[in-house]
């Protein structure tokens, strides 16, 4: 029984939370609510591995964009999830309950910046210039509240099921 529950914490988690994730980005949401900042945050604190967390964020992504289809930009929403990951790896020990809030943030912020300023270099939106560029981030404000209220909401969530279970299903190493 304790090998099972071993193997469902290590195998099982990380694939149901692919599934989880790339189903979540083709169901109908409003835009930018989806738990993938909290994964990226959360996934080195789930798994204890860099390169694990990296995959799931990585596969849900790819899964998700193979149906949504892939847009201009795609290295500027990839790329601020990596940055999340690796910041956060290195953080994952300080993660709790009270500095939750600040992480998703964080988080979210640094999703905000980058791929906005994607949005701004590769869409033929706006002008290129400092301009353009000051538009393109005042336009994404309402997008960012809905980035960081999904940030926040699945972030803790996801740490209250992660500490539930595990008062339920202890593992000994």
């Amino acid at each position: 029984m304790q090998n099972l529950i071993t193997s469902l914490k290590r195998e099982y988690f990380p694939i149901g939370l692919i599934v989880i994730l790339a189903l979540s980005r083709l169901i109908p949401h409003p835009d930018n609510f989806t738990p993938i900042i909290a994964i990226a945050i959360m996934g080195s604190y789930f798994f204890n591995n860099i390169n694990l967390s990296y995959l799931v964020v990585l596969f849900s992504m790819l899964i998700a964009d193979f149906f949504i289809g892939f847009y201009g930009h795609v290295l500027f929403v990839y790329l601020p999830l990596f940055l999340i990951i690796l910041v956060f790896f290195k953080l994952s020990k300080k993660i709790n309950f009270k500095n939750l809030f600040i992480f998703g943030f964080t988080g979210s912020l640094i999703f905000f910046i980058i791929s906005n300023f994607g949005v701004w270099l590769v869409s033929g939106l706006y002008e290129k210039n400092i301009n353009g560029l000051i538009e393109c981030y005042f336009m994404a404000i309402p997008f960012f509240k809905n980035t960081l209220i999904s940030t926040l909401i699945f972030s803790y969530l996801s740490l209250i099921i992660y500490k539930f279970s595990n008062k339920f299903f202890i593992v000994k190493a």
